[in-house]
């Protein structure tokens, strides 16, 4: 605290007892910071002052102010006299006689008290000083965008991190910050956040989910590098891109050439299908017709596709299906024998060809339907399996070979022009039949045909056989 305040003591306050606990403001020619007073140049009240100043050093010896009024100790009494005054006889008056020939040397140690106080309190404001310094260079005036929402902010960050911390910002693996964070913060610096944004795609037919900055569906595209003139869009270019982001398709537009009836047709076109390019190509499809390539694909740039013009009709053919054949075995039937208990019979099978021809050249037939008229029977086919007899008693010394050469040629499935006789021997059914025989005679084997033409034999002798008979005894 500067000593300047206490210059407005004069003699109407002489006899007042002094402020702050007996500190003398006018001990001192000097001010705290060593310029010097009022006092070197006011010398007629300098002189009333020391007069004053006389009287009160008289009253502060006592160590009272005045009489009759509240006592107040001398702060700045050494404590060496605050001893002895007590060792020594007489108390207070004894100190008080004694004190008056020490006046000069207690004026000069409080002409140096003010100087000593201000020493320190000169330290602690440099101090403060050069902390408010070294506060008011943390500061840092930066420019803050989020998401295109600027505002200007003071803030003690090192860098760019600490801002957004301090600031509540948080950002994403999709969101773009600038500088980078962790990136050293000054003062005048612009940090800029832009959160992406998520952009279901569909591009010229491919889908896929995209990231991006932008706040419209034009500057999303300009970003993502999708080429828009042309192009067909599924929303306005100037929608604005919320945070949760949107469903984009974009057809880019693209060259395609058609072929049809012998000419050829360049366009360009942002259309999703094939089908879509011929039409606006001026192409209309009759009937059958098609094209080279699925008419609902997408068309690619570049892309040639190939009009089909297509006429054709539609034909029935029958077709038989063989039947199975099922074997059985019987004892009742010799060896080698096999007997047709039941004859099979083909199915029938209706398929359905279409027969078309494109641009002029006939194709081949396309089976477009398949189905069963009649299903096959199964043909069953017993099988002998009792053995032969080696022998006919008074038949085995006969030319049966003879007899077979003149019957049917020797041919054991030799039947005559009627169908009334067949085998070796030409039986009829009925007597084959008698004989012990099954199914057809000409079906059984040769053997067999000849034991039971030996037992007809026996039965009948050579009669059976009225024309070549006689060949059993040649």
């Amino acid at each position: 605290m500067s000593n300047a305040q206490f210059e407005t003591y004069g003699p109407s306050r002489a006899h007042e007892p002094p402020e702050y606990g007996g500190f003398d403001p006018y001990s001192a020619k000097t001010l705290g910071y060593g310029v010097p007073g009022a006092y070197d140049t006011r010398s007629g009240l300098y002189e009333t002052r020391t007069e004053t100043y006389e009287t009160r050093t008289n009253t502060y010896a006592t160590g009272t102010y005045g009489t009759g009024r509240e006592a107040y100790e001398d702060t700045y009494r050494p404590a060496y006299e605050v001893a002895e005054g007590a060792r020594r006889p007489g108390g207070r008056s004894g100190a008080r006689r004694r004190a008056a020939p020490r006046h000069k040397a207690r004026s000069a140690e409080r002409a140096d008290g003010p100087m000593r106080r201000l020493v320190p309190q000169a330290l602690v404001v440099a101090f403060l000083a050069g902390g408010t310094t070294a506060f008011v260079a943390k500061d840092k005036a930066v420019e803050l965008s989020v998401d295109g929402k600027q505002r200007t902010l003071h803030t003690f960050a090192d860098d760019v991190t600490e801002l957004l911390a301090e600031e509540g910002v948080e950002v994403g693996a999709h969101d773009v910050v600038a500088p980078a964070p962790g990136a050293v913060l000054s003062n005048g610096d612009e940090v800029a956040v832009r959160y992406g944004r998520p952009v279901r795609l569909t591009l010229d037919g491919q889908r896929r989910q995209v990231w991006t900055t932008a706040h419209t569906v034009e500057a999303a595209l300009k970003q993502l590098g999708v080429r828009a003139e042309g192009a067909y869009l599924s929303t306005a270019r100037s929608r604005r891109i919320g945070r949760e982001g949107l469903a984009l398709d974009v057809r880019t537009e693209r060259t395609v050439t058609i072929m049809a009836d012998g000419l050829a047709r360049t366009i360009r076109t942002n259309a999703a299908t094939v089908r879509e390019v011929v039409e606006q190509a001026g192409i209309t499809l009759h009937g059958q017709d098609t094209t080279s390539v699925e008419p609902e694909s997408f068309p690619r740039d570049g892309q040639t596709i190939t009009v089909l013009r297509i006429t054709g009709r539609k034909e029935i053919r029958d077709e038989a299906i063989p039947f199975a054949v099922e074997r059985v075995d019987d004892p009742s039937v010799f060896r080698g024998t096999e007997v047709v208990e039941r004859a099979g019979q083909p199915g029938l099978r209706r398929i359905t060809y279409s027969l078309r021809t494109v641009n002029g050249v006939r194709q081949k037939p396309r089976r477009i339907k398949s189905e069963v008229v009649r299903e096959p029977q199964t043909q069953v086919v017993k099988v002998g399996t009792k053995p032969l007899p080696t022998s006919v008693r008074g038949a085995d010394h006969l030319n049966w070979q003879g007899l077979a050469a003149c019957e049917s040629g020797g041919q054991p499935d030799a039947v005559d022009s009627s169908g009334t006789y067949g085998g070796l021997y030409q039986f009829d059914a009925q007597t084959w039949r008698s004989l012990g025989g099954k199914g057809r005679p000409q079906d059984a084997p040769a053997a067999e045909q000849t034991m039971r033409a030996k037992k007809l034999f026996v039965r009948q002798g050579a009669s059976p056989w009225p024309h070549c008979g006689a060949r059993l005894h040649g």
